[in-house]
């Protein structure tokens, strides 16, 4: 009877602490690229934003979660996108969408106004290599990242987004 009571706690602390570690990528490291196809099949690139904040957000047309968010990552854009940081020159979104059907991303993107230019999907859903690379496991989900690359903040949302940009301001 003792060894099982043992056996359960050790069990229980190893599940414990695995929940507790931060999965894929952490604050302090590089955020590795990412080039995937606009609406329109531009491909653009993570690194064509360096030098700048920027927001990589990973949402999706079918997640209502993320089309609740929006409004404010569109209110961050609109009040930080000129401004100048610590470690970056203006502010940037890149989102990143995990939907399957391009029909339904170009017309979430127009409905929910997100009027910024780094728009990318590989239509792959949550198959996405982005999503994969990033260690992403839900949505809405980002990752900021400063004019260097280095990630320097995650899941950022609501007026914890704001908070942190203006901390962020020079």
């Amino acid at each position: 009877m003792k060894k099982l009571t043992t056996y359960i706690l050790i069990n229980c602390l190893i599940v414990t602490l695995s929940f507790g570690q931060e999965v894929g990528l952490k604050t302090g490291d590089i955020a590795p690229e990412l080039a995937y196809s606009n609406p329109k099949g531009k491909e653009m690139k993570l690194s064509s934003l360096r030098g700048k904040l920027v927001l990589i957000d990973f949402w999706a047309s079918w997640c209502g979660p993320c089309r609740r968010e929006n409004p404010n990552i569109v209110d961050a854009y609109k009040k930080y996108n000129k401004k100048k940081f610590q470690n970056g020159e203006g502010f940037e979104i890149f989102s990143l969408s995990l939907d399957k059907k391009h029909a339904a991303w170009v017309k979430a993107i127009n409905k929910d106004q997100l009027f910024w230019e780094y728009h990318v999907s590989d239509l792959g859903g949550w198959q996405s290599e982005g999503s994969n690379k990033y260690g992403i496991r839900s949505i809405p989900s980002n990752i900021l990242v400063d004019g260097d690359g280095v990630i320097i903040a995650r899941d950022l949302k609501g007026l914890a987004l704001h908070r942190f940009l203006e901390n962020q301001k020079k």
